[in-house]
């Protein structure tokens, strides 16, 4: 195995693990955007007020995404697997 078929390896789990990633965090932020604005405008400074809301969102995406990262995952894993005598 050269260098060059290490760093795709790399570079495709970096790559899948920010698709996988991505919505969670994405979610995540939005939520987290809105609630403080929210604090802003009623001028609430609590830190802990949004650790609920972003919770449940992120545990809905991970639900509603879960199907599509699983194909992802199941896809990768089958690739990885079947080409590693070609990549040895």
């Amino acid at each position: 195995m050269d260098t060059s078929t290490v760093l795709d390896l790399g570079r495709e789990g970096l790559l899948i693990m920010l698709e996988v990633s991505g919505p969670v965090m994405l979610t995540a932020v939005v939520v987290g955007l809105v609630i403080s604005i929210g604090q802003a405008v009623t001028q609430i400074q609590d830190q802990t007020i949004s650790f609920v809301p972003k919770i449940v969102m992120m545990v809905l995406a991970i639900l509603y995404t879960l199907p599509w990262v699983t194909a992802l995952m199941v896809e990768y894993s089958t690739n990885l697997i079947r080409d590693i005598p070609s990549r040895l």
